[in-house]
C-alpha cells in the first residue's frame, strides 16, 4: 500500500489538540504537559491490524508505564465503538474519538492512500512520540501492529530526550 507520511518532523513542537475520549470526557495536549506520551493513529476499532496493535500495547502497558510513557490511541470512530473495543479486548489506555479528523489533519495522517490500484482517503497508521517539553521526539510512519510496543521501547531506550 502506498501512502504519504506526515509532513511533521522530529524536533518540532507537537500539534496542540483537544478531543473527546471513549467515556465522553475531554483530553487535550495540555493534559500531557510535562509527560512523555505516544499518540498513535489507527484506522478502525475491531479490525485485525488495529486489534493486534491495541492488544500488543495493552499486554505491555505496565512496561510502557514503567518507562514513563502515556498512550493515546486515535481513530475516527465514535465513543460507543471505542467503549465496545475497550470492553471486548481490555484496552488499558484512552482512545480519542476524532470523528471530525481534526487531530488526524493536525498530525498530517489523514491522506491519500493507494491499494490495489485504487486511491482513497484514509488514516495513515502512524505513531508520534512526544517528549516532556511537547516536542516530537520520534515519528513512526512504518508501524508494525503486532510488535508496536517493542518498537516504542527501542525508541525510548535510544532517544536522548527520553533518558
Amino acid at each position: 500500500m502506498t501512502q504519504i507520511a506526515s509532513p511533521l518532523k522530529s524536533g518540532a513542537k507537537a500539534p496542540d489538540f483537544q478531543t473527546t475520549i471513549q467515556d465522553g470526557s475531554n483530553r487535550s495536549s495540555a493534559d500531557y504537559a510535562g509527560k512523555k506520551y505516544a499518540v498513535y493513529f489507527y484506522p478502525r476499532d475491531m479490525t485485525p491490524g488495529c486489534t493486534a496493535q491495541a492488544c500488543n500495547l495493552t499486554e505491555n502497558f505496565d512496561a510502557l508505564q514503567e518507562a514513563g510513557i502515556e498512550i493515546l490511541g486515535v481513530s475516527p470512530d465514535p465513543a460507543a465503538k471505542h467503549m465496545k473495543f475497550i470492553d471486548k479486548y481490555g484496552i488499558r489506555f484512552d482512545l480519542a474519538c476524532d470523528e471530525d479528523k481534526a487531530m488526524h489533519n493536525a498530525f498530517g495522517v489523514w491522506g491519500l492512500k493507494k491499494f490495489m490500484g485504487k486511491e482513497f482517503m484514509g488514516v495513515i497508521r502512524s505513531t508520534f512520540i512526544i517528549d516532556k517539553n511537547g516536542r516530537l521526539a520520534h515519528i513512526m510512519d512504518k508501524v508494525r501492529t503486532k510488535t508496536h510496543h517493542e518498537d516504542v521501547m527501542k525508541i525510548l531506550k535510544n532517544s536522548i530526550p527520553f533518558r
